[in-house]
């Protein structure tokens, strides 16, 4: 466990223990230097004989960070829903009215998320009432920057969800000039393609994943949001199908 937290619980024990040791009244000042070093030889050796009590410490101080992260993800979707499920800026995929939603932030430079680009395709494949949210994040780079633009331009050719799996699956680093090769590969026209990217509703969406993301608590790709639970990292197919299945069965869409 890190040192931090060791600390930190070891100081709460400390605490707990001087005041269950002290009279109501007594306040810390009232404690002489010995009586200090006592208490604290008195902790030290409980601790060492039981260490479990650290142990039960630190899992239930990770179970209030979790239980935190979990109650300001909710409100965090809750308050962004309109953004992150309904934006006419992202594109759709899967079923554009299923009655359940998973978001997807990713970066076409992350190795991970092209991993990912199976499972996603895998749950459209196979879930009729699936509706997939892709959301621009470009955190790697100028060459990630590029590569979303010319994906958010792609739109106005009708090829978004062609040009995305083609880039998804290409090997190597996704630069101007691989994607642009892409790009004529999947039937685009590339000069309007250039002028598309510069279009501001391009900015805006890049603006809009990452203040959503901001708002997430989202900090790497990718990472998916299913109603309003988030699943952050390459977790495989079965992750994201129990959370997905895990949401019907609960009644469906919350948020979504």
């Amino acid at each position: 466990m890190p040192g931090t937290i060791l600390s930190r619980v070891a100081g709460a024990l400390f605490v707990a223990a001087v005041m269950t040791l002290t009279l109501p009244a007594a306040s810390a000042q009232q404690f002489s230097d010995e009586q200090k070093r006592e208490l604290h030889d008195i902790i030290r050796d409980y601790l060492i004989n039981n260490p479990r009590v650290l142990q039960e410490a630190i899992a239930s101080l990770e179970r209030m960070h979790e239980e935190q992260q979990m109650s300001e993800l909710k409100a965090a979707v809750r308050d962004n829903a309109d953004r992150l499920f309904r934006s006419e800026l992202d594109h759709v995929a899967g079923n554009p009215d299923g009655s359940i939603t998973m978001v997807e932030f990713f970066d076409y430079n992350c190795g991970f998320c092209k991993r990912s680009v199976s499972d996603v395709v895998s749950l459209i494949d196979t879930d009729p009432d699936l509706r997939v949210v892709l959301k621009e994040f470009p955190i790697l780079g100028p060459n990630s920057v590029f590569a979303s633009r010319a994906a958010i331009a792609a739109r106005k050719q009708g090829k978004y969800w062609e040009f995305h799996l083609a880039m998804m699956r290409a090997r190597g680093t996704n630069d101007p000039a691989q994607v642009m090769r892409i790009a004529e590969e999947v039937g685009l026209d590339t000069d309007q393609l250039e002028a598309d990217m510069n279009a501001p509703e391009v900015d805006q969406t890049i603006e809009q994943s990452f203040a959503l993301a901001n708002a997430m608590g989202i900090q790497g790709t990718p990472a998916f949001i299913i109603d309003d639970h988030l699943i952050a990292g390459a977790l495989g197919l079965d992750a994201l199908r129990t959370q997905i299945e895990d949401v019907r069965a609960s009644g469906g869409c919350v948020a979504c």
